[in-house]
């Protein structure tokens, strides 16, 4: 391997990523990584802190990354980690989407009010304005959040009607009883990329390194699906934020970790590329090739994926 310094790895504090899994066990020290980590608020922070050359590897959403490329920075997207991940919770009083009969009447009853979700240009932000653009809904607002922990809070105030993002989202509402589940994840946008593990293009070049991460990663994917148990074990004694039936319930809203990056995968992805040109998010169309560098991940899991695995209960 050329390379000698640590991996720099930027992560979020979403906790069903592999990032806590690879920090609280030795699958990393296995593959001979050593690995420096760094939480950012959201997916577009860490892709500023990569455009700023403090980290060489991010866990990040694919809008964030498409944005980056019509800025203009080289990014790759090495490897998969999840797919529809983006939920929305409100409070009691609020219709579910099964109870409305369809999206635009459930949508609708939001007029007048607001629509929580994490920074503008995040997966949940993209997949919210687009649910409101197609169905010309122009009376409800979408309100970002530095932070998507600050999202229950805002919910419980009465900041905001409803809450978009990810499955801890929903297992908070739960557990600390200010909202539910209105629109589970497999409803709002079908085999949607919720993360991907991503690089700047410079850093193909290590190749045996990414490779590496690579196994790891996937191992860390498949003990999610194959032992969620002791998954959550790990990451709740990572965290110490959080304990090991939290995690458990997170797993489960949304239970489709895999590190492949298989067809459809690509192909909602290059929905999210019309989406953000038609929000006007980003100048042109970004095509696979720009997004996409799969020659690796080929390598790791040539196999079909395991998205749809489902794990045990």
């Amino acid at each position: 391997m050329s390379r000698t310094a640590p991996l720099r790895i930027g992560h979020l504090s979403t906790i069903y990523h592999t990032a806590f899994l690879l920090r609280g066990t030795q699958i990393l020290a296995d593959q001979g990584i050593d690995a420096t980590w760094a939480l950012y608020p959201s997916g577009p922070d860490i892709i500023n802190a990569m455009q700023a050359g403090k980290i060489d590897l991010g866990y990040i959403g694919l809008p964030p990354v498409i944005i980056g490329i019509d800025r203009g920075l080289s990014l790759a997207c090495i490897a998969g980690g999840h797919v529809e991940g983006t939920v929305m919770v409100a409070g009691p009083d609020v219709r579910t989407l099964d109870e409305c009969g369809g999206m635009e009447k459930f949508l609708s009853q939001f007029t007048g009010t607001a629509i929580g979700t994490p920074p503008k240009g995040s997966i949940h932000d993209v997949i919210v304005s687009e649910l409101l653009r197609e169905r010309r809904i122009r009376d409800v607002a979408v309100k970002h959040y530095p932070w998507a922990d600050y999202l229950p809070d805002a919910l419980r105030e009465g900041e905001i009607a409803a809450a978009a993002g990810t499955p801890a989202l929903a297992a908070t509402a739960h557990r600390y009883g200010n909202g539910r589940l209105v629109v589970p994840p497999d409803r709002l946008w079908p085999f949607n990329p919720s993360y991907g593990i991503i690089v700047m293009r410079e850093m193909l070049k290590e190749r045996d390194l990414l490779v590496r991460f690579l196994y790891a990663h996937e191992a860390a994917c498949e003990m999610i699906r194959n032992n969620p148990h002791a998954a959550a074990r790990v990451v709740a004694g990572t965290t110490g934020m959080v304990d090991p039936d939290f995690v458990l319930d997170t797993y489960r809203i949304s239970p489709k970790y895999c590190a492949a990056l298989p067809r459809e995968y690509v192909d909602s992805t290059m929905k999210f590329v019309r989406t953000l040109k038609a929000l006007g998010y980003i100048s042109r169309p970004i095509s696979e090739d720009e997004i996409f560098d799969r020659s690796l991940i080929a390598a790791v899991h040539p196999g079909p994926h395991h998205y749809d695995a489902g794990m045990p209960g």
